[in-house]
């Protein structure tokens, strides 16, 4: 692919994120992207045949791009300074109202059942729960963090995090409502209320 077949498919990719952003999975057409990206249905096959295979590149594109802790780990950080810039970056990525993939990314997941090759978002989801399990146990051997079983905490951590970004789309959820799970999970690990939700 040369570069401005490279370049035409990355702004695909950008527009119809915007879509998928805004109307959630199920109810984007391909007339949508093509609307958006203002180019022919033709062209859009091209690089795409469907709103499925588009969206699974859209979830690629998001793995490779998001690091779980946003690239500001100091060397220096502790364990409990790491968890804290995690669940910070959490609290923004669930507050936030526009321009957000969760909608669609469950909508997804509910209508379309990818297979284990195709699935980075359970990708991302075990390696976020890989990297927490080992920021936990790295807390709990510098006697920073209190914590029997760290993957059981790890594993816990994530599944509050996913209730959250369901309740953000269904009944609404405050960003103390937020900061006082963060604070319970915090604490149960042995971490002060230090944190700046």
């Amino acid at each position: 692919m040369g570069d401005k077949s490279v370049r035409k498919k990355q702004y695909i990719i950008e527009k119809a994120r915007e879509v998928f952003a805004q109307k959630g999975y199920k109810d984007v057409t391909m007339k949508d992207i093509v609307d958006a990206c203002e180019i022919s249905r033709g062209g859009l096959y091209l690089y795409f045949d469907s709103t499925r295979s588009l969206f699974l590149e859209i979830l690629k594109k998001e793995q490779e791009s998001e690091d779980i802790f946003n690239g500001r780990v100091s060397e220096d950080s502790t364990a409990a300074e790491i968890l804290v810039m995690f669940l910070v970056e959490q609290k923004k990525e669930i507050l936030r109202k526009r321009n957000s993939l969760i909608k669609a990314t469950y909508e997804f997941y509910f209508q379309e059942r990818p297979e284990r090759k195709e699935d980075s978002y359970k990708k991302d989801y075990d390696s976020a729960q890989k990297v927490l399990q080992r920021v936990i146990e790295i807390g709990v051997e510098s006697d920073e963090l209190i914590c029997d079983k760290p993957g059981e905490a790890a594993t816990n951590i994530m599944l509050v995090l996913e209730g959250l970004k369901i309740m953000s789309l269904t009944i609404g959820i405050s960003a103390e409502m937020i900061d006082k799970q963060f604070i319970y999970i915090l604490n149960t690990l042995g971490v002060e209320d230090k944190s700046e939700n």
